[in-house]
């Protein structure tokens, strides 16, 4: 458990949360990845199979105490892993979570860059911008523009470029009192609606370019029929919720452009 790390300090103290789901190829090279950017590291177990929970259990033992893991019984979905990892972090004194993904698709280099950025906003969201190379596949790419138009119409803003990169950084109390007041997706559906609804709450979103290639060890579980139609619904129950806040989000608005 992450609860053997290092004491929590006080200020900017953040934790990296790496949701894990069968991903046992690539996962030693992005704690590697984490670990050279001296920041501790919590593996979300979301219920893998045999081999995956072995290299977890091994990554785990050899980097105590600065990789944590936190084991969930079952699947409970990427957004599920994640909360969890956000409730221990927040019990465990964290300030800070940067969440980034398993499979490889983000540069664990650029972490530095993101917590610079956090450390110097320490009340707002960093979210990753996609560079892309040639290994995206392009169905993925465009279909991406979809829920970003739906993104900028539920928060009547342009002020997040990419809803769907899972490469972030979230300060936890604001975090925290969203879990414990509303309902958030905890599938593929989670990354797009945590942003949403902390944006509608006021948070300012920083968005910063990184690399992403597709991804390191071939696996991927966004699922086209299910996880499009849970997007769907996200996006559907957003868009009500945006016009039951469209008040406060036109004065926002223009208060942002005055």
């Amino acid at each position: 458990m992450a609860s053997e790390q290092a004491p929590a300090r006080p200020g900017f103290n953040p934790l990296v949360v790496i949701p894990v789901f069968d991903h046992e190829h690539a996962i030693a090279t992005m704690v590697e990845g984490v670990l050279a950017a001296d920041v501790p590291c919590l593996l979300v177990d979301d219920g893998s199979g045999g081999a995956c929970a072995r290299e977890l259990d091994r990554l785990a033992a050899l980097h105590a105490p600065r990789v944590g893991l936190l084991r969930l019984p079952v699947n409970q979905g990427k957004g599920g892993a994640v909360l969890a990892g956000f409730r221990q972090a927040g019990g465990e004194g964290y300030s800070h979570v940067l969440q980034i993904d398993a499979d490889g698709q983000h540069d664990p280099a650029d972490i530095p860059r993101f917590l610079a950025l956090a450390r110097a906003h320490p009340d707002d969201v960093v979210c990753g911008v996609p560079l892309y190379d040639a290994s995206v596949p392009k169905g993925r790419l465009y279909g991406r523009y979809l829920t970003h138009v739906w993104v900028w119409i539920n928060t009547l803003s342009f002020a997040i470029r990419d809803s769907m990169c899972g490469f972030r950084v979230y300060p936890l109390p604001p975090v925290l009192r969203l879990m414990d007041e509303e309902t958030i997706g905890l599938r593929m559906d989670f990354d797009v609606e945590v942003l949403v609804r902390l944006f509608w709450r006021g948070i300012v979103v920083h968005n910063l370019p990184t690399r992403v290639t597709y991804p390191l060890d071939g696996v991927s579980h966004f699922d086209v029929w299910r996880d499009n139609v849970r997007i769907s619904r996200m996006h559907a129950r957003l868009f009500f919720g945006m016009l039951r806040r469209l008040p406060r989000l036109l004065v926002r608005r223009a208060a942002v452009a005055s």
